[in-house]
């Protein structure tokens, strides 16, 4: 099965991944509907509440209550899938990474190419100025986080629910899944619309999913693997060889 999955990413010449919180739930970011996900977690409100464009301004305080304890793993690293990924982009292969999650552990893998749907915790911004503010900011705030510059509400560049996609990132997201003669998909159950109905716009020539429970596409996969995906991904992930014994690696 693996090796099945090693000779479809070493043929194909154009590459789609589509992720979502599977990918990182092996950095030790619980996902929300996992076991020890974040719905099954006890809150005043669910999770969905919190995260909502309604709850952010009409219940300010305690949104950022629940962003600072639960949405900013700012010292999670990398998975297996994420540095696999990355290093399929740094070995020159046309890849693009399409993903769900907000943690921005694709790009600390090496990753460039990555459309993130639900935006990103390291992009956020001032609602009366505009001013860019760093995560450790919000992070490191009492309170409200407040602009440095003018005083203004700093707002997180992540799709809350009731917002709308950014259409700029979807339109690319969609072409790299259109062009892409290969397409993984990986770590997501499919159920957080519209952001999975993305993946029918693929077109090529073979379909994996990856995925410890059923997803909605596993009936069209080439290959299905239903085993965590940084595990499947780690173990192609070429071996560096140890230097000789008493010798050090420059």
């Amino acid at each position: 099965m693996y090796e099945q999955l090693r000779a479809l990413i070493d043929g194909a010449k154009r590459i789609a991944f589509f992720g979502g919180a599977g990918v990182s739930t092996e950095s030790g970011i619980p996902d929300f509907r996992g076991v020890d996900g974040l719905y099954r977690q006890t809150y005043d409100y669910p999770p969905e509440r919190y995260l909502s464009h309604e709850f952010f301004f009409s219940h300010t305080a305690e949104f950022y209550r629940f962003y600072r304890d639960k949405m900013l793993p700012l010292d999670a690293q990398p998975s297996g899938a994420h540095r696999f990924l990355a290093y399929l982009e740094q070995s020159g292969r046309d890849i693009a990474v399409i993903t769900q999650n907000i943690d921005g552990l694709h790009q600390k893998a090496g990753s460039k190419r990555v459309y993130e749907l639900h935006g990103s915790i390291y992009r956020n911004h001032c609602l009366r100025c505009g001013l860019s503010a760093a995560p450790e900011q919000i992070r490191d705030s009492e309170g409200l986080p407040r602009c440095t510059s003018c005083g203004g509400l700093i707002k997180p560049d992540v799709v809350l629910y009731g917002e709308p996609l950014d259409e700029a990132v979807v339109s690319a997201a969609v072409e790299a899944i259109a062009r892409a003669d290969l397409l993984i998909v990986g770590g997501t159950s499919l159920t957080v619309y519209p952001a999975a109905g993305l993946i029918d716009a693929f077109r090529g020539g073979a379909l994996v999913v990856i995925n410890r429970t059923p997803t909605a596409a596993d009936r069209n996969a080439d290959l299905l693997i239903s085993e965590p995906i940084g595990a499947v991904l780690q173990s192609l992930m070429p071996h560096t060889p140890e230097p000789p014994h008493g010798k050090s690696r420059p």
